[in-house]
């Protein structure tokens, strides 16, 4: 709900639309953040105006959300919301001073990221037999290019015929921020994608999507965890089977056989190596168990 008193909330929300070009999953977290917060200020503080906002009002918010048993993963998140709020109310000249510089986010453990095995991965597009119809040529697919690119769920469905380029062996996808990257793919797998996109069925053929259901329409999120749920349980024990792993396994494969870590960066797309790091853990793991087998003095 808007926020009469904070009326620099939607013209924030607009410059992290139009400027920033934020997805509208990206821009409903900061404006959730920022409508907590401002309704929180109104109810415990009387509606301070932006320019009298203090630390000592946001440390009690947040610790008001630490009572109420949020994560401090979320909790960081909504920091982070309010740092990208003050930060524009600077840049337009509402303050001359942030309060966020004196907040300090808390710890979050980290968790290595979860992944399917190479053997289990050469197992599923060996052995696993998957249905003898569209539907089945579309699961298995799907997979490979999930596994062969570490594209995110939402990059894959909305993957275009005109992003994939035959003649490079590659395709262009777009994420996050309609940010551009480009994923280099074996010739095998281009033809495969290419005999698919000649044999779409009925009103597919009309669809600019690659991947089309059986009745020609482009395929839905919801139906893409099913499938990857359901195969991923065919070869493999780890408790998530999500699209997301497979982006997981892709880049944590890469690293164990060496590649180099700003590589990795780029194919998946991330805006920093902090984030791509974290599959550096695993390797160093890798690296122990090696170690410990093969070292004498282990």
């Amino acid at each position: 709900m808007p926020i009469p008193q904070y009326p620099q909330l939607p013209a924030f929300l607009d410059y992290l639309k139009f400027e920033k070009r934020y997805s509208q999953h990206t821009l409903v977290s900061y404006q959730n953040d920022l409508e907590q917060f401002f309704a929180y200020l109104a109810s415990q503080f009387d509606a301070p105006p932006v320019d009298k906002i203090t630390a000592m009002y946001v440390r009690s918010w947040l610790a008001e959300l630490k009572e109420e048993g949020i994560s401090s993963k979320s909790i960081n998140r909504k920091i982070s919301s309010l740092r990208s709020f003050f930060k524009y109310q600077m840049k337009t000249g509402g303050l001359k001073q942030t309060p966020m510089t004196t907040v300090t986010a808390p710890r979050v453990s980290k968790r290595l990221p979860v992944f399917v095995a190479e053997k289990d991965m050469a197992t599923l597009f060996a052995h696993v037999e998957f249905p003898d119809d569209w539907k089945g040529r579309t699961e298995r697919l799907v997979l490979q290019l999930f596994y062969n690119t570490g594209m995110r769920l939402s990059e894959l469905i909305n993957l275009k015929e005109s992003q994939l380029d035959p003649s490079h062996s590659q395709v262009k996808v777009l994420g996050k921020g309609n940010k551009e990257r480009i994923i280099p793919i074996s010739k095998e797998l281009v033809s495969d994608l290419q005999q698919y996109i000649g044999e779409k069925p009925g009103s597919g053929a009309g669809v600019p999507n690659i991947f089309v259901t059986e009745k020609g329409k482009p395929l839905q999120p919801r139906t893409v965890y099913a499938f990857v749920k359901k195969q991923l349980g065919a070869v493999t024990t780890v408790e998530k089977k999500s699209p997301h792993i497979l982006r997981h396994s892709f880049a944590t494969h890469l690293m164990n056989n060496g590649a180099d870590l700003n590589a990795v960066k780029e194919l998946l797309g991330h805006s920093s190596l902090a984030a791509t790091q974290v599959y550096t853990h695993n390797t160093i793991e890798k690296l122990k168990e090696v170690f410990k087998k093969a070292h004498p003095k282990a």
